[in-house]
């Protein structure tokens, strides 16, 4: 079961990434731009960027770990439950959801080294 300090840490791994709040709460972004934020709704969860068809497909499998809530329907972003959400899946989504906001030539550098 992953923790926000976790995740950041796999975010740090990524070029660029900054600890920073988005709607006052803890986020990380790059480039100035938010790409996760934990949220301190009631749902709780942490918000990353993807895109919907990924959405759909996430939501779709029944895996509890992810879900959405009326404020994000049709919008490319996934909740992420922590305390359900594989250590090696959550690496994943944390990248893509990086790529998403990185700019083009910061990816590229990235996928160079």
């Amino acid at each position: 079961m992953p923790t926000w300090e976790e995740a950041v840490a796999i975010a740090k791994e990524l070029p660029e990434v900054e600890e920073s709040t988005s709607y006052r709460t803890p986020a990380l972004k790059v480039s100035g731009k938010s790409f996760a934020r934990l949220r301190t709704e009631a749902e709780g969860g942490l918000v990353l960027m993807c895109d919907l068809d990924e959405k759909e497909a996430l939501l779709a499998s029944g895996d509890p770990a992810f879900y959405t809530t009326p404020h994000y329907d049709g919008y490319g972003a996934i909740l992420v439950d922590l305390e359900k959400v594989a250590v090696d899946q959550l690496t994943e989504l944390i990248e893509e959801s990086w790529r998403r906001k990185a700019p083009a030539k910061l990816r590229k550098a990235f996928d160079a080294d």
